[in-house]
């Protein structure tokens, strides 16, 4: 598999009309439509798509390239399918093609609900991507079956890639056996906090840069990794976002909010009261962004995208804050401040 990967990205790094999957790419979109501008590549994401823009018989359209022998096109389609028979605002499928793992969608633009955020329209737009959440939370399930379960083993498979990529391969720390207990101790906290939370439909990556406004409106992307699993675990994905920090007050008011309206929309038990679904909501973004910090060292290291480097410390400054603020965690607040972040700044 690992050289799979490497020869998808030693190919999709370089010049797209020197790559053969891009003259596939455009031999399959002049097979499907009549009238098609050469692609224009716009971005990867966090995973091994590509994601161009062509102009396909009058209209503008998204082409996905996604390489099929390490992400099957289906899931996608699958859980595009159900969010929009939950009525999400997710893009049409125009065309598809699942054997090459290619793909026309409708186009959202290039506006990002990050680039319109600020201290006051912050309070204007999250609201409505909170709005959003009771429809994710009711798709449970897809034409290929229930959802992938959230469960102990998968919240330690993320957690685990913080130790393998960030603190190894990146930081090339050398763990002590008092240091490894403690990492062992917290993940063992994180994880139950997890399982003890009510299970609901997760988008899994619900924050600022896969929200697009078009025409004042929010809209979806990059849904297809949906699991079912805690119910806190997306509202800490936009209001605690990998790539936007608020202050505690903003962050406090919109968690008010949410508990509110999960209260209302039945997603948690009647008498979940505050205190406990703030500890629920803490400690899911604590696990979160653990995980975020191994996959941005993964992404540069054996990916080659150097770029999320940058979003490291933001990731760690959460996790200390947070960890402070829990007795139990103080160990592993004390090894974040004095190992791991000294570490991240001679790396720089």
């Amino acid at each position: 598999m690992l050289a799979i990967i490497k020869q998808f990205f030693a190919k999709s790094h370089g010049t797209p009309v020197s790559d053969p999957r891009f003259l596939t790419l455009n031999h399959w979109l002049s097979q499907t439509f009549t009238e098609v501008s050469t692609p224009e590549l716009i971005s990867g994401d966090a995973s091994f798509r590509r994601y161009f823009r062509a102009r396909c018989q009058g209209r503008d359209l998204i082409i996905m390239d996604t390489p099929v022998a390490l992400i099957p096109t289906e899931p996608f389609v699958a859980v595009r399918d159900a969010y929009a028979a939950a009525g999400l605002p997710v893009p049409a499928i125009v065309a598809r093609d699942d054997a090459q793992g290619f793909m026309a969608l409708e186009d959202f633009g290039d506006v990002q609900l990050l680039s319109l955020l600020d201290r006051q329209t912050v309070r204007h737009w999250y609201p409505k991507a909170l709005a959003l959440l009771p429809a994710i939370a009711g798709v449970t399930e897809t034409a290929l079956g229930p959802l992938p379960d959230y469960d102990g083993a998968f919240v330690r498979r993320e957690l685990g890639i913080f130790t393998e990529w960030l603190l190894g391969t990146h930081l090339k720390l050398e763990l002590t056996d008092a240091e490894q207990a403690v990492l062992t101790d917290a993940f063992d906290m994180l994880t139950a906090n997890a399982l003890s939370q009510p299970k609901v439909g997760m988008h899994r990556d619900f924050h600022s840069r896969n929200l697009m406004v078009v025409d004042g409106e929010l809209k979806l992307l990059d849904f297809q990794d949906a699991v079912l699993g805690p119910v806190t675990y997306d509202a800490v994905s936009l209001l605690r976002d990998c790539y936007i920090r608020w202050s505690e007050e903003i962050v406090d008011d919109m968690l008010v909010e949410f508990f509110v309206l999960a209260h209302e929309q039945a997603l948690v038990p009647p008498e979940t009261d505050m205190v406990l679904f703030r500890r629920w909501f803490e400690l899911m973004g604590l696990q979160r962004h653990i995980k975020a910090a191994g996959i941005f060292a993964r992404l540069n290291h054996r990916d080659g995208k150097a770029g999320y480097l940058k979003d490291i410390p933001l990731t760690l400054h959460y996790i200390r804050d947070v960890a402070v603020r829990y007795k139990e965690l103080g160990d592993f607040a004390k090894f974040i401040m004095t190992r791991v972040m000294p570490a991240l700044e001679a790396t720089a």
